[in-house]
């Protein structure tokens, strides 16, 4: 990428990450409505591990833009997705919050994405 892409990619980024919070702070808050504090602490776990997925998910993107990208960058891929059903799974087993809004949680990254799509698609410029 050059210097162009690369700020444009941090832009993007910048605005991902600034819509997760939000939605997840609403998320919260409207969970904490319909499902009490096991549903505002499942959505609050769904939500942070999700941040933390679109993080490292950033990182590989980043390292596949590279000239010269990380050797371990498939382990550390694969290592993700592990860690993040390792979440996944203690969530549901050995807590009490809510499964429903867990999985709400988790797909935070998702909506924050859609989001900035459609922020590009309106404010598009030719």
């Amino acid at each position: 990428m050059d210097a162009l892409d690369d700020g444009l990619f941090e832009r993007v980024v910048g605005r991902i990450t600034r819509i997760l919070v939000v939605l997840g702070v609403a998320g919260t808050l409207a969970a904490f409505g319909m499902g009490g504090w096991s549903g505002a602490a499942g959505f609050a776990l769904g939500g942070a591990t999700s941040w933390v997925s679109f993080r490292w998910l950033k990182q590989v993107v980043g390292a596949l833009g590279a000239h010269h990208p990380a050797r371990r960058l498939a382990v550390k891929t694969a290592l993700r997705y592990f860690l993040i059903g390792g979440a996944a799974y203690v969530i549901v087993k050995y807590t009490v919050v809510s499964l429903r809004a867990a999985l709400a949680g988790l797909l935070l990254s998702t909506a924050a994405v859609i989001v900035e799509i459609l922020i590009e698609l309106i404010y598009a410029r030719d």
